[in-house]
């Protein structure tokens, strides 16, 4: 009976995290299910690819349509959206114009030191921000 215990506990400790992993991926999976099943026209969506979208026609099971610039449609599998992507509030924007000015103030503060005889304004001017994506603000 003692030489049982502990190859049953050994597979106790190696079975319960494989467990454990397979019912989080299930309830993955059956949220992302949830999603793409719950798609209405004008949903702002990204794909897995990367690619922003919005739904404008939701009404085939297994394939949507998504509009990625202002007249252009087209066919994606409805798997392919990864997640729906909020609207962005007034709130957000002022946020986000603040950060642009004072990324704005320490540009023009760089450029005001003095330039070395020979320097060109290419080779001064400094790296330049790009805006904030959509996906990070939920």
């Amino acid at each position: 009976m003692d030489g049982l215990i502990l190859p049953l506990l050994l597979m106790l400790v190696v079975a319960l995290p494989l467990v454990m992993a397979s019912r989080k991926q299930k309830k993955a999976m059956a949220e992302q299910q949830e999603l793409q099943n719950s798609l209405d026209e004008g949903d702002r969506v990204m794909t897995t690819s990367g690619l922003y979208a919005t739904v404008v026609d939701a009404s085939d099971e297994s394939t949507i349509d998504l509009e990625i610039a202002e007249g252009v449609v087209t066919t994606w599998l409805r798997q392919a959206v990864r997640e729906r992507i909020n609207p962005v509030t007034d709130d957000e924007e002022d946020t986000d114009d603040a950060a642009e000015a004072d990324v704005t103030d320490s540009t023009t503060s760089d450029d005001s030191t003095e330039v070395a005889a020979g320097d060109t304004e290419s080779e001064r001017s400094g790296a330049q921000v790009a805006p904030p994506l959509e996906h990070g603000k939920k």
